[in-house]
């Protein structure tokens, strides 16, 4: 219920800085007496849908310290810690960027993740569960692999393509509301019409049906990025080390999952997908696919 309500309200918000913003722009209205202006109506998706998947990216750091607990590392207070530090400022010299923040969150699961808006302002997070249960040779491989993230530039990448996907979801969804809105018009001679509430009702509607399309879309490059991870992971830490511990992720993926779903895309791993619609929709591929890449990778180097 709060997630609906929290939907509602921000749908509601952009949609009064919508009317002030496309005033300052000169677009008065993407509606008029002739139908949509598709010109305006582009304008107008483009920069909010462009926009909350730019303030996202902005906030992801905070955002991820604060849903997943992670403590950031400032000053190391034991050997494990300053390992830790050591060895990320030493895979990520090796791989041309900026040392990321290193921190620790409490997860029993073994996981980890890179978040930030760019390459030399990124977070790398381990679980407590991984650095508990990997051995140093793993846990350096799946730091390599979130290094691999921020110095492919994964994080804005899929900032941009959430965008561009928003975008064409809040387009398509309002031009679904004035068709209907002009079917029922046209029904009625003109006299009928959703009117102001039932075309905003239908554009939620069907923003969440786009979107949740839209989404599989997401999912597919988040998909290829995550084998380039991968690969990025092998050449930094040795590609033995990054197959081992995917095997060792893979034998754990029957635990819980406390992973924030805004977060998935960027870790280590998100559990084994079993259904059609689990894959489709999946920001990683499956384990064992994974392996055999990087397998396959060796064999033919």
């Amino acid at each position: 219920m709060m997630r609906i309500l929290l939907f509602l309200a921000t749908n509601l918000a952009v949609l009064l800085v919508a009317s002030v913003t496309l005033r300052l722009l000169g677009v008065d209205s993407y509606l008029s007496g002739q139908g949509i202006n598709f010109q305006s109506l582009l304008i107008f998706c483009f920069i909010f849908g462009m926009a909350g998947s730019m303030v996202s990216l902005f906030i992801s750091k905070w955002m991820a310290k604060r849903s997943t607990g992670t403590v950031v590392i400032e000053t190391p207070s034991n050997a494990t810690e300053k390992w830790l530090v050591d060895t990320v400022a030493e895979l990520a010299r090796d791989a041309g960027i900026k040392t990321p923040e290193v921190g620790i969150f409490p997860a029993q699961q073994s996981n980890a993740f890179a978040t930030g808006w760019n390459k030399d302002d990124a977070l790398v997070a381990v679980s407590a569960g991984l650095l508990n249960r990997m051995r140093p040779e793993e846990v350096r491989a799946v730091l390599a692999h979130e290094i691999g993230h921020v110095a492919n530039g994964d994080m804005v990448t899929l900032a941009l393509i959430q965008g561009v996907v928003n975008t064409f979801v809040m387009f398509f969804a309002r031009v679904v509301a004035q068709l209907v809105d002009q079917f029922l018009r046209a029904r009625s001679d003109g006299e009928g019409g959703l009117g102001f509430m039932g075309y905003f009702a239908v554009v939620m509607v069907a923003e969440i049906i786009f979107g949740i399309a839209a989404s599989a879309i997401v999912a597919w490059f988040s998909r290829l990025r995550e084998y380039r991870a991968d690969a990025a992971g092998a050449e930094l830490a040795g590609s033995g080390a990054m197959i081992n511990a995917l095997a060792r992720l893979k034998a754990e993926t029957e635990l819980p999952d406390q992973m924030p779903d805004t977060l998935r895309a960027m870790a280590i791993t998100k559990g084994q997908t079993r259904s059609l619609v689990e894959r489709l929709f999946a920001s990683h591929p499956p384990l064992d696919d994974r392996i055999r890449a990087l397998k396959e990778a060796a064999y033919r180097q």
